[in-house]
């Protein structure tokens, strides 16, 4: 997957991307993460993405022209898998009779644009498992009091917001939308299953985890999880998935469709673990303080 991230703070967003599964993804080449600098592409010498409003009023707004090039330049080598140096595909952009002298977003592109802005339907899980799948997803980062609205209705794919609040750019947002579909992609995690058991995968919150120490300061952990008995582990942990989504996000818990199974599963009390399996309890006991000894963790 490649993924182009088009800012007016390279350097912010390039720092955050040298860490954890993301940098390790791009090193092992699961995906192409390229950080464009908007001002590469403004057309004066001061470099200049954003200007006055029309109408006035306070802030700036970024200007159409640089985005519109850098748009254009991410798309003409997409075929080809080349990216040109910036200024060579200003030259070409700007040359006289160009088709491509509009700047816009070639219409071969097969490329999803999104630009960040808080009017934009809310990102989610189920938006981040459909873009992961996308060959080329350019982000576009909203800044100042936001972009000419002839980028949005005429040079853009997508909309989208992280939530229901401003921040002073689109760069975090960005970096969220990457972090989710980088950890989407095959081979991104240590564990295969791992993305089939987040949070909001098929509309439930995830269920507890606990490690070592057994008991600290008195905490316990549930007797149920040292058990050995599987089928009972996954009851206990679908209880706590249904009850948590049921009183922490009720909106969401109305889009469920419950299995007879579940219904009882959630109206009934908390799942413990079996008292007639003693023998499992006591292996597994044994196995826990024997690891607990040696500090066999990560």
């Amino acid at each position: 997957m490649r993924i182009d991230i088009v800012t007016v703070f390279p350097d912010m967003v390039r720092d955050a991307l040298g860490h954890s599964i993301v940098k390790r993804a791009t090193e092992s080449g699961l995906v192409d993460i390229q950080v464009v600098n908007l001002r590469d592409f403004a057309n004066d010498r001061h470099k200049t993405t954003d200007d006055l409003p029309y109408g006035g009023g306070g802030g700036m707004v970024m200007k159409i022209e640089p985005i519109a090039r850098a748009l254009a330049h991410l798309t003409m080598g997409e075929t080809s898998g080349e990216r040109d140096a910036p200024d060579r595909t200003l030259d070409a952009i700007d040359a006289p009779g160009n088709s491509q002298r509009s700047s816009h977003v070639s219409e071969q592109s097969s490329a999803r644009v999104v630009l960040t802005d808080p009017r934009g339907p809310r990102f989610d899980q189920a938006t981040a498992r459909s873009w992961a799948a996308e060959r080329h997803l350019i982000l576009l980062c909203g800044h100042y009091e936001g972009v000419d609205d002839r980028v949005r209705r005429h040079l853009v794919t997508d909309e989208i917001s992280i939530g229901d609040y401003i921040l002073t750019g689109g760069e975090l947002p960005a970096l969220v939308i990457v972090d989710a579909l980088t950890r989407l992609q095959p081979g991104a995690l240590g564990d295969a299953d791992a993305t089939d058991n987040d949070s909001f995968t098929g509309d439930l919150l995830e269920y507890p985890h606990y490690t070592r120490p057994r008991e600290y300061t008195g905490w316990q952990v549930p007797e149920i999880l040292l058990c050995g008995h599987h089928a009972e582990i996954e009851r206990w942990r679908r209880w706590h998935q249904l009850r948590a989504t049921h009183s922490r996000r009720p909106e969401l818990f109305t889009k469920l469709k419950l299995s007879t199974q579940d219904e009882i599963l959630f109206h009934g009390p908390e799942p413990v673990a079996p008292i007639d399996d003693r023998s499992i309890r006591r292996k597994t006991d044994e196995r826990a303080k024997q690891e607990d000894t040696n500090g066999t963790g990560i």
